[in-house]
């Protein structure tokens, strides 16, 4: 009897997926509030040794202090406002100390003193104000961006490691600055019919990639379990598109489904075709011989979309993913990531076990930021899929 499992989510969203440099900038949205005041009083503190240190090595006869302005400027960027006030009173108490070195605090010359005294406190108290501004700002930053990943959670449904007799790995990543979500999508579930895989793409990104994302996966995640074809899943998702999504914008999909062992059945909606990773390492793209439309498009041609039939062994993988992983361009030279070249090496044996594959897919995806140096230009979504069941290899007659 067919029983519907509770997808259960593997990976955590926010500290998994996102790059370094991208947790780095969620750090300072937040206005640092995991790192101690100590270290983010230092820069202040260092540019207040090196304005000492020079005015001391320059001697009595050069009057450094009014440099010590930059302090309250630094501070503004990492201090909140009473912070900022503390270290900058030990800034205003430096500027006496070198004014008094400097010999300006005597009656000819206290004008000088005077003018360093004024600005650095109108100074301080402007960089105050500016802490408190930042500190607002970075608070309706939190917010926003915690809506937005609870909206991705929801979403998405990130499958657990195995689902039916498939296994899987995935890492997905938004290259929305101002939200954590993004235009890609996929779902994974077991049905009635064999167990389906949607991949997409949506066009654009933020909020409105993702309004058109949650209708086309809420139309798969019905169509799925009632249609017995995959051809008339898509059908489905085609016309809630065409009802509720804006015109002109459409999604490019790929659907898998795989009903019987050793056998995996193909439906091309213009995305980017999968890369299968065979058992001895050889890789192939899967290129469909007539690809259709993207979803929101159907309309504008005649005839309906064929899937295609391919061997799918037990020690194969399969990894599917999004525009975001193919058009990342390296870091300097410009050049596309080389996702057929760099899968089978990375991805050769991953077949094994769940933990493999997981390895697997991290592998991938570190390499992928090592091409593009660190940071990615769009949303990617890496899904590496490979056989649980003990069913057969190829089918008869297909190479190996």
């Amino acid at each position: 009897m067919f029983r519907n499992r509770r997808a259960r989510s593997t990976v955590d969203l926010t500290a998994a997926v996102l790059p370094p440099a991208r947790r780095r900038s969620a750090l300072l949205a937040v206005d640092l509030l995991d790192i101690p005041w100590y270290k983010r009083a230092a820069p202040a503190l260092v540019a207040m040794a090196l304005v000492a240190l020079a005015d001391f090595l320059s001697g009595k006869d050069r009057y450094l202090a009014p440099l010590m302005t930059v302090v309250p400027s630094i501070a503004a960027l990492t201090l909140r406002p009473r912070e900022l006030l503390l270290v900058c009173s030990l800034g205003l108490l430096t500027v006496f100390g070198l004014s008094h070195y400097d010999q300006v605090d005597n009656v000819n010359d206290e004008r000088f003193l005077f003018g360093a005294m004024v600005s650095y406190l109108v100074l301080t108290l402007f960089s105050a104000w500016v802490a408190r501004i930042r500190m607002r700002r970075a608070a309706a930053y939190a917010a926003v961006s915690s809506v937005a990943e609870a909206a991705q959670r929801a979403l998405l449904r990130l499958p657990g490691p195995t689902v039916g007799p498939l296994r899987l790995a995935v890492r997905y990543a938004s290259a929305a600055d101002d939200a954590r979500i993004g235009g890609d999508l996929y779902s994974v579930l077991e049905t009635p019919h064999g167990t389906r895989v949607l991949v997409g793409d949506v066009r654009g990104k933020g909020l409105g990639a993702v309004q058109t994302a949650a209708v086309v996966l809420g139309a798969f995640r019905e169509a799925a379990y009632d249609e017995s074809r995959l051809r008339g899943v898509a059908a489905r998702i085609e016309a809630s598109v065409e009802r509720h999504v804006p015109d002109g914008e459409f999604t490019t999909a790929l659907f898998a489904e795989f009903r019987r062992p050793g056998a995996v059945e193909l439906l091309h909606f213009g995305h980017v075709p999968p890369v299968q990773v065979l058992a001895d390492g050889t890789v192939r793209v899967l290129e469909h011989p007539d690809p259709w439309v993207p979803l929101g498009l159907g309309r504008l041609v005649p005839g309906e979309p064929d899937s295609w039939d391919l061997p799918f062994g037990r020690d194969d993988v399969l990894v599917l993913c999004t525009d975001g992983v193919v058009e990342a361009r390296r870091d300097g030279s410009g050049d596309f990531y080389p996702l057929a070249e760099r899968a089978g090496p990375l991805v050769h044996g991953a077949a094994r076990s769940p933990a493999e594959l997981e390895a697997a897919v991290g592998r991938l995806y570190a390499d992928l930021l090592a091409h593009t140096g660190g940071v990615l230009g769009d949303d990617a979504l890496l899904l590496l899929i490979s056989r649980a069941d003990p069913g057969p290899g190829p089918l008869a007659g297909e190479p190996a």
